[in-house]
């Protein structure tokens, strides 16, 4: 078989059209390769060699047509095929692995992964906070291979939250991305063998994780309260609602849901994500579906008379959300600029809005009612066998509850005058002209 060194000149020869038949004309550079050229003058490279799949004969194999194949390119794409071949490897199997490939890192996206994440774990714990953090932090990298993110990306990710100082926002969201991953590899079925959270230590990353003990003082809870008093002008559509930055108080949406989060105890999304289907305002029942929950269990809040009046005065759009700046559509967002405000507008520093949460429940130790109640009021999870057998709901026990905390808040937000004093020189001077 005769080989001479291919180029580009003798390709092209019209001389090498064959009259009938097709004609190879081999290599001799690169052993097997050939080009390969049809009376219609169609050129294309071909390699013929003992394939992996057919050892016994050697076979021609299509390698592409010339043109869109330089000749350079078919000796190196011959050579990485006869390499592979020497390897026991087939190469029309290890392209058909690379398209493969090439496909899941489509399908595979961070978005796509982290969807099917979370529509098959929907009885996580915190299935909310996940759909949450992992759509709101990594909104970057939804269209992005989950395969292609690295282990510096994560790091720069969590290093900016922790510089927004919220480093406890920084544990949550580094746990969940770690879950995500080790499921989505778990499952053999994205194509991912390693993670880019496996090799952060979170003490390394962040700082040792400390618990919060912040409690508000009464003072502090008042100025906060104060400031969260005052209406938004709405507008007729109720369409939009934007909240006037040069106003005295907060106003809706923030000023009113911060009142809520006093009044309830309730955590910050349970009340931020609320939709005026979970409130059966006749029962003064606030529901709250498993699926919002932290714990995973329906939630029952019964409301006490401000909690019912402050949702009555809420404005109702045509969406189905309470606090909301898009008409009801979605739920309110941007906690950080309307916690920057509040803070500037009461003047009370050092705090996170879960501190709320805990001042409230703090205040509840006060009142006359059973810690298991207490602990209830705020779904905090019964342990042992009441988690077990005790499936009472303590509606009306939560109720007194809320009840007297709304009238202890009182005391404390809006305290009375002590009653008049008789000026002591008017009395003198009355007892003397009698």
């Amino acid at each position: 078989m005769a080989r001479i060194a291919l180029t580009d000149r003798f390709i092209k020869s019209e001389s090498r059209v064959p009259s009938a038949g097709r004609v190879d004309f081999f290599d001799s550079i690169v052993p097997g390769l050939a080009v390969r050229i049809t009376p219609a003058g169609h050129r294309s490279f071909v390699l013929v060699a003992r394939f992996p799949s057919r050892p016994k004969n050697p076979t021609r194999r299509a390698l592409g047509e010339y043109g869109a194949l330089t000749l350079d390119a078919a000796r190196d794409k011959a050579r990485a095929w006869l390499e592979l071949i020497g390897k026991g490897i087939d190469p029309k199997v290890q392209e058909a692995r690379k398209r493969a490939e090439e496909r899941r890192k489509v399908v595979t996206t961070f978005g796509a992964i982290v969807e099917a994440y979370l529509d098959r774990n929907e009885q996580l714990a915190k299935h909310g906070e996940a759909k949450r953090v992992l759509q709101a932090e990594f909104k970057d990298w939804r269209e992005r291979p989950a395969a292609d993110i690295t282990t510096e990306e994560v790091a720069d990710a969590i290093r900016a939250i922790v510089k927004r100082n919220a480093p406890y926002q920084a544990f949550n969201v580094l746990g969940h991305l770690r879950r995500v991953y080790s499921w989505a590899i778990g499952t053999h079925e994205f194509g991912l063998t390693a993670s880019p959270v496996a090799a952060l230590k979170p003490k390394s990353l962040i700082g040792p994780r400390k618990p919060r003990t912040r409690i508000l003082s009464d003072d502090e809870l008042r100025r906060i309260w104060d400031a969260c008093a005052g209406e938004t002008a709405l507008p007729e559509d109720g369409k939009r609602v934007r909240a006037d930055i040069n106003a005295a108080t907060m106003g809706y949406p923030y000023g009113p849901l911060v009142r809520l989060l006093i009044l309830t105890g309730q955590r910050e999304r349970e009340v931020a994500d609320a939709v005026w289907a979970e409130f059966d305002l006749d029962a003064r029942i606030w529901t709250i579906p498993s699926e919002r929950m932290k714990g995973g269990r329906t939630h029952e809040v019964p409301l006490a008379p401000d909690a019912l009046a402050l949702i009555k005065s809420l404005p109702r759009f045509s969406g189905p959300h309470l606090f909301s700046t898009t008409g009801g559509a979605k739920p309110v967002n941007g906690f950080s600029k309307a916690k920057a405000r509040l803070d500037k507008l009461s003047g009370v520093q050092g705090w996170v809005l879960h501190d709320l949460r805990r001042t409230a429940r703090t205040h509840f130790s006060a009142l006359a009612v059973q810690d298991l109640v207490r602990e209830a009021v705020i779904a905090h999870a019964q342990k042992g066998l009441h988690a077990v057998y005790d499936q009472h709901t303590y509606r009306d026990e939560k109720l007194e509850c809320l009840r007297l905390w709304e009238k202890r808040l009182a005391a404390i937000v809006a305290p009375k005058k002590p009653a008049e004093v008789a000026d002591i020189a008017e009395a003198r001077a009355a007892r003397a002209g009698a």
